[in-house]
């Protein structure tokens, strides 16, 4: 795909394949493209040329919402938790797209309205669970530490049920401990849940121990595509991130 801001090329020709069930990483240095790609893919931007699927779906033009609803989910850098809700009604609003209750019928308290909320709490708080936030469901979520605010931006993304979790920055800002837990979290997305996930991280230790391939953008262009290992001694992505006397 191809993006262009009045006569400036933010992606150019920029294409990869984030393979079922794995974690694929998109990094590369600032400036480089990673946040109008996201933005692309979760339908903030419209790609100028080429295309964008997920499975046999395609999301190119499509407005956030109905890439949403095909399974595409997203975490932004900053946080965006209602402070003062519960952790649990927080978690909630992920349920929304999956929500078949009518306006009146949850305002009446419909027993088919009232069935239809104990099924969402239920899942809710299996994934609290699954990220370790079970005994925080009653607290204000602005109460929490900064990291697990974070988790919490993650739980209520995979309580949209997506196929695809795009992650930006999930660990920016975190201590040691919380970044472990995070990555041990988003390796069970993949893992335990089947997931599909792409991340965008600096944190290159993580990148390179989490990720099962990683693009490499620079200027707007991918410069390496591949399995970590590879992709961490290719000249082209140590000119990137060292300069070109670094890497002679």
């Amino acid at each position: 795909m191809t993006v262009r801001f009045a006569g400036l090329t933010a992606l150019d020709a920029v294409g990869f394949t984030v393979r079922p069930g794995t974690v694929h990483a998109l990094i590369g240095p600032n400036g480089a493209g990673k946040s109008t790609c996201f933005n692309v893919l979760s339908g903030v931007y419209r790609a100028t040329s080429g295309s964008v699927r997920l499975g046999e779906h395609e999301l190119t033009g499509l407005p956030p919402h109905r890439i949403a609803d095909l399974g595409v989910g997203r975490i932004f850098q900053n946080l965006a938790l209602p402070p003062r809700a519960t952790v649990e009604d927080s978690l909630m609003l992920g349920r929304h797209r999956l929500t078949r209750t009518g306006f009146l019928a949850a305002g009446l308290r419909l027993p088919s309205a009232v069935r239809e909320e104990a099924r969402h709490r239920a899942r809710v708080r299996e994934i609290a669970a699954f990220v370790g936030l079970e005994r925080q469901l009653d607290r204000p979520a602005g109460s929490l530490p900064y990291g697990q605010q974070k988790l919490a931006e993650l739980a209520r993304a995979l309580c949209t049920e997506p196929r695809l979790l795009l992650l930006d920055e999930p660990v920016a800002g975190m201590t040691a401990d919380e970044r472990r837990r995070t990555a041990s979290v988003i390796a069970g997305v993949r893992d335990g849940l089947g997931i599909s996930v792409l991340l965008v991280e600096h944190d290159m230790g993580l990148v390179m121990r989490l990720a099962d391939s990683v693009t490499v953008l620079d200027f707007g262009r991918r410069i390496a595509d591949g399995a970590p290992a590879d992709v961490q001694n290719d000249p082209a992505v140590v000119r990137a991130y060292l300069g070109e006397e670094s890497a002679a």
